[in-house]
C-alpha cells in the first residue's frame, strides 16, 4: 500500500549582489549547479553568481553556509505551496 506522493523539496535562492565579493564558492560547491557566475558587475567591480536552474535548488543550504560575505540565502519551498498559489 502507497504511503501517498513525496513532495520534492525545492528551495528559492536569493542573492544580495551588493554584499557579493565574486568568490564562487556558491558556484563551485552547489551539488545541483544551480547556480553560474554572472558576466555582470556588482557595484563594488564582482561579478554576483546567478540561479541558472531554480528548478535544481534542493534547499539544502550549502551555499548560504559556504559563503563568506552572507550574500546568499535561500528559502523552502515544496510542491504543495507551489500548486496552492498556481
Amino acid at each position: 500500500m502507497p504511503f501517498g506522493k513525496v513532495k520534492n523539496v525545492t528551495g528559492v535562492v536569493t542573492v544580495n549582489k551588493a554584499w557579493c565579493k565574486g568568490c564562487g564558492f556558491c558556484v563551485a560547491f552547489c551539488p545541483t549547479k544551480a547556480l553560474e557566475m554572472s558576466s555582470e558587475f556588482n557595484a563594488k567591480g564582482y561579478h554576483p553568481p546567478f540561479v541558472k536552474s531554480p528548478e535544481d535548488c534542493r534547499n539544502c543550504d550549502f551555499c548560504q553556509s559556504i559563503c563568506p560575505e552572507f550574500a546568499i540565502y535561500v528559502t523552502r519551498r515544496t510542491e504543495q505551496m507551489e500548486n496552492e498559489h498556481a
